[in-house]
């Protein structure tokens, strides 16, 4: 049986999907720690600001976002891993993609609830 922890992380993490398809930058400011640090890709390391900038300008635009399997790790009352597979499309500073995409989130419980204070996304090849 899952444990309340993960089961938590696992709505965020749905709260999240959606919010990011929708560039709801209200529902993301709450889920993203003001101290992300966030690798993308192609490797470039981005923050809170940035992401929320991006999605702001539509320079980070989901089309399509279909999740296919999640792990969670509960490390504490306080910190969890999370690792995603999803199908992506759409477009990144004008550029187009599509593809299944690994993420790796760290989730950290604080007085704002459970937010991201850091992760990882690769293209699953």
């Amino acid at each position: 049986m899952e444990s309340e922890i993960a089961t938590e992380i696992r709505e965020c993490e749905a709260r999240l999907y959606a919010a990011m398809l929708a560039s709801n930058l209200v529902e993301l400011d709450s889920l993203i720690a003001d101290d992300l640090l966030f690798v993308g890709p192609t490797g470039e390391l981005a923050t809170k600001a940035m992401d929320l900038e991006l999605h702001r300008t539509g320079g980070t635009q989901f089309h399509k976002f279909v999740p296919k399997e999640l792990e969670i790790r509960v490390w504490s009352e306080y910190f969890a891993l999370a690792s995603a597979k999803i199908f992506l499309s759409g477009t990144y500073l004008s550029n187009a993609f599509a593809g299944d995409y690994r993420y790796l989130r760290v989730w950290r419980k604080g007085k704002s609830g459970w937010q991201i204070a850091g992760g990882s996304a690769s293209l699953v090849v």
